[in-house]
């Protein structure tokens, strides 16, 4: 088991906080999250599963919840990106 926290943006209320929920659970491995929902600013996503997650397979499912980024998006293709197929660090 493993345990991961991303800052994501765009979420404003509880609502985002069940969409974001349902789409990272239903990837393969997730066995829990959790979102200490700050509206309108940076909220903290936990999310436990079996193996690491890749920060693609996270973005991904922001987007299909709605309108949601890693806080770090600007940086996935910067110095400090983790590189294809890799987790970005956990918080």
């Amino acid at each position: 088991m493993t345990s991961a926290t991303y800052e994501v943006t765009g979420m404003t209320c509880g609502h985002c906080s069940r969409a974001v929920t349902s789409e990272l659970a239903s990837l393969a491995g997730v066995t829990a999250v959790t979102v200490e929902l700050v509206p309108g600013g940076v909220s903290a996503v936990t999310v436990t599963s079996d193996s690491p997650l890749t920060a693609e397979a996270v973005a991904s499912a922001l987007d299909e919840a709605g309108d949601y980024r890693l806080a770090a998006a600007a940086d996935l293709d910067g110095p400090h990106a983790a590189p294809p197929g890799r987790t970005l660090p956990v918080l």
